[in-house]
């Protein structure tokens, strides 16, 4: 039989703190994608690995801190470690390849695309992934078009975020696309949510795997750890609140040689003083007029 599924057992709480995980994923992950536009090297990859990390850590938060909330009326619900953390890597890497893409090739045209998409993709895959190490007494099963609509929306999400990202237009920008980015990994959890449908069997015996408890000092620990460690690093970094405007290839803190400086330069050799000493000169040698 379908069983009574509650995902809000604690009211707004968990939808709420699950936001601002996913907002400060977001807002940490794509300052760190801006910052990337203005090293070279190796630097730019060490960004581009810290946004791909701290987007990953904040998705894979905001869904087991949602999942807390979420409830099936007589039936417990357990979650396997290995498939569990699993989901934290496929994030991490299929973020950090969209990314990437993004960093090295412009948040425009293929690049843009193909980044956006992989990243929506990490999001929803991530999603799907941890569904699947729960364990408990029953199946579940999707509606296809509604988990359509959830992949949809994570990668237009995005997608949309990288551009605003990759416009390198201050913080204020930033933050606009931070909020799209947390939108778009908290919308597509609990759209995919919707999607779910659970028969329980009737059976009271215990499943196999982790107690819900048992995943949460980890859980909260490790990612926050690492967020709260992003945060200082970009924080510190004294281009990357108010941002500017993006020189690839070029190491921070080097100005830009300025237009017209050869001209500048060369300008005070032409003395307007110096024709009239010459011809002061030349008045003596000239001949007498009586």
């Amino acid at each position: 039989m379908r069983d009574t599924v509650d995902g809000f057992s604690y009211g707004l709480v968990t939808p709420l703190v699950a936001y601002l995980m996913a907002l400060l994923g977001g807002a940490l992950g794509l300052r760190c994608t801006t910052r990337s536009l203005r090293a070279g090297g190796s630097r730019r990859a060490l960004w581009l690995a810290l946004g791909s990390g701290a987007i990953g850590s904040g998705i894979w938060t905001t869904h087991f801190i949602a999942m807390m909330g979420f409830t099936i009326e007589g039936t417990p619900i357990r979650y396997d470690r290995a498939t569990t953390f699993a989901s934290l890597a496929v994030a991490v890497v299929m973020v950090g390849v969209g990314i990437f893409i993004v960093g090295h090739r412009g948040a425009r045209g293929t690049a843009l695309f193909t980044g956006g998409t992989l990243t929506g993709l990490g999001i929803a895959s991530m999603h799907y992934l941890g569904m699947a190490g729960m364990r408990m007494n029953g199946r579940l099963e999707y509606d296809t078009p509604t988990v359509a609509l959830s992949v949809a929306i994570a990668t237009a999400a995005a997608t949309t975020a990288l551009w605003a990202a990759g416009q390198d237009r201050g913080f204020a920008w930033s933050t606009g696309a931070s909020l799209v980015m947390g939108l778009a990994v908290t919308g597509m959890h609990y759209t995919g949510m919707a999607a779910l449908r659970v028969h329980a069997h009737g059976t009271a015996g215990p499943a196999a795997g982790d107690s819900p408890a048992e995943p949460l000092a980890p859980l909260l620990i490790g990612p926050l750890a690492f967020l709260l460690l992003a945060a200082v690093v970009v924080m510190s970094d004294p281009l990357m609140v108010m941002g500017g405007p993006a020189h690839p290839g070029r190491e921070p803190g080097v100005p830009a040689r300025p237009q017209g400086a050869r001209a500048v330069h060369h300008r005070p050799r032409h003395h307007p003083h110096h024709p009239r000493r010459r011809l002061a000169h030349r008045r003596p040698r000239a001949p007498q007029n009586r």
